[in-house]
């Protein structure tokens, strides 16, 4: 029989609900009759706010619940930022969508400053990621990274009440929460590589629900889950997470693949970054190959000082989105 109804699982947050409604709107206008409700979850991510990320784990901080609810029959699928997901998923579960990605960047949100450069010595931004901090340094070491932690709307409030000179964020989830107009300046790839994923939407399905399957398959973007393929290849072989200040981004066109990433230490102060060139049909190679190459430059000794990994011990890859 058919299948006339379908559970999405959410997180409750107002990017998240604006994802979850995006992709149940899809499901709607590609299925008519097809019923879409939401199940609002929270997640260890959203309940822990008063330490940094890097401090309470990497890996399925936003997603955990969501998957263990899957699992378990309660939901039958997950809508999720793609670069939330860990590059190993749980068995039994699979990446069955990405959506097109449409802005991968980060934003810089000033209230008073219209770019980095314009921000002045000593100047107090604010971000979780150690991906942003070890890039900005990077560029511009005189800046005072500070910690920041919550959802969209609760970090502007906190810019906006005079905690940071400037903070930064995802493009895509201004854009998509109605604030583009705060966006003071986006920032170029050359200055912050984005985190894997980031702008695309991945849904998670269980492996065996052929028809869930079936239904949400017309949401993947061929180009984007090429891109994806590699720069999760990228990061299951490097094995970093929101602890890990590794940046990465891919872009296909005409067959061909980019991919370019860094890995970078905290203080910003020593970053290594390439890229390589190949066919889409390449995609997971490529990432490898790359990830191979930043880690014999330098990137091994920075996860041996992170604590990742023991003396002489090396990195080994996990299973990425198919």
């Amino acid at each position: 029989m058919k299948k006339n109804s379908i559970v999405i699982g959410t997180r409750s947050s107002k990017l998240a609900l604006w994802q979850a409604d995006y992709v149940a709107e899809r499901l709607r206008g590609e299925h008519p009759g097809l019923q879409v409700e939401k199940k609002l979850m929270t997640t260890k991510g959203d309940r822990i706010l008063h330490a940094p990320l890097a401090k309470i784990g990497g890996k399925g901080l936003f997603t955990k619940e969501l998957e263990t609810a899957m699992l378990e029959g309660e939901i039958d699928i997950a809508v999720h930022s793609l670069k939330d997901m860990p590059t190993e998923v749980p068995e039994g579960l699979v990446i069955s969508a990405v959506t097109e990605r449409l802005d991968s960047g980060d934003a810089l949100v000033s209230r008073k400053y219209t770019s980095l450069r314009e921000l002045p010595p000593g100047a107090k931004v604010g971000t979780s990621s150690l991906r942003r901090r070890a890039q900005l340094l990077h560029v511009r070491p005189d800046l005072s990274i500070r910690e920041l932690r919550g959802n969209v709307n609760t970090r502007l409030r906190k810019l906006d009440e005079g905690e940071f000179d400037a903070i930064v964020l995802a493009v895509a989830g201004l854009k998509r929460l109605g604030f583009a107009a705060r966006i003071a300046e986006v920032l170029p790839r050359e200055i912050l590589l984005p985190a894997v994923g980031q702008g695309a939407l991945a849904i998670e399905v269980r492996e065996d629900d052929e028809e869930v399957r079936k239904l949400v398959d017309f949401l993947n973007h061929e180009d984007t889950v090429n891109c994806a393929k590699a720069e999760r290849a990228f990061l299951a072989r490097v094995e970093g997470g929101c602890q890990v200040p590794v940046g990465v981004y891919a872009s296909a066109a005409d067959g061909e693949l980019v991919v370019e990433a860094v890995i970078a230490s905290l203080d910003g102060k020593r970053l290594y970054r390439d890229k390589l060139k190949g066919l889409v049909g390449e995609a997971v190679e490529l990432g490898n190959t790359l990830a191979e190459k930043l880690l014999s430059d330098g990137g091994t000794d920075i996860l041996r000082e992170l604590g990742l990994l023991a003396a002489g011990e090396e990195t080994s890859g996990n299973d990425v989105v198919g």
